[in-house]
């Protein structure tokens, strides 16, 4: 499933390069606050949803687009995001990815998320490690959160949210070197696993955003959890990703910021 998984990403990353040179023919619509979808994002996704139907017909597809498409075995799920990073992709920002994570019974078994600028494809399969174009990825040797570079996403599909989010970076500055912030969740996570940013934390995602990511972190060597210090991060969309020492120093900033909504 690795090999079918990794010929979809480039497809469609072919198309969003393509599409990338030319973006004045790009058509856009709204789907929420702040949230957008481009006819690239469309065709990367039917390129996607193709190559997987080809192969395994019967599996399920979950797509950020179309949503859920049942396949009759329900027990192996293709979680899809075909450009994570839109909003970066419309202003010119060449700064995306394709994001792609296969679930067996509820647990991730491999990630993929390509970045089709810089031609960089992370993977990940379950038990066998994560890799960045066929180099071993391990965690950054950063082993406490003082001096650390931190990458986030703001949440700004739910504003409500703002204040809790600028609550948590003042408490993490009082240790944190600075933060990052560019734009596509799988990529913050991916290098996180790279050792590219010491650590990653952000609210308000959807599964198709962190799924890949979030294995190919662990494979690494890093930890992922939900600010509770728990596994719900799929469900709640409120993620914190590093290494382990690191995790704990962030989670002990996070938590006393937390309203009784987000808990």
């Amino acid at each position: 499933m690795l090999n079918i998984a990794i010929r979809a990403a480039r497809r469609a990353g072919n198309v969003i390069a393509k599409n990338y040179e030319r973006r004045d023919d790009i058509q856009t619509s709204k789907k929420g606050i702040n949230d957008y979808v481009t006819s690239v994002d469309k065709a990367a996704e039917a390129e996607i949803i193709e190559i997987i139907q080809k192969s395994y017909p019967d599996h399920t597809i979950i797509s950020e687009e179309r949503g859920a498409l049942e396949g009759k075995d329900s027990d192996i799920q293709w979680v899809i995001d075909p450009l994570d990073g839109t909003t970066n992709f419309v202003k010119g920002l060449p700064h995306f990815s394709v994001s792609i994570a296969i679930r067996v019974k509820n647990r991730t078994e491999v990630g993929v998320v390509y970045d089709p600028i810089r031609n960089e494809l992370f993977t990940a399969v379950r038990g066998e490690g994560a890799k960045l174009n066929e180099v071993r990825l391990r965690v950054d040797s950063q082993n406490e959160l003082n001096g650390a570079i931190l990458a986030t996403g703001f949440p700004f599909k739910q504003p409500n949210l703002m204040p809790t989010q600028f609550a948590i970076m003042n408490n993490l500055i009082d240790e944190a070197a600075d933060f990052r912030r560019t734009g596509s969740a799988a990529l913050d996570l991916c290098y996180v696993a790279s050792g590219r940013v010491d650590g990653y934390f952000e609210m308000g995602l959807k599964p198709w955003d962190c799924a890949a990511g979030d294995l190919i972190v662990r494979e690494a060597g890093g930890l992922v959890c939900d600010f509770n210090a728990g596994h719900g991060y799929l469900r709640s969309g409120n993620i914190v990703a590093a290494p382990a020492r690191i995790l704990k120093e962030m989670l002990n900033k996070i938590q006393p910021c937390l309203t009784e909504q987000i808990k």
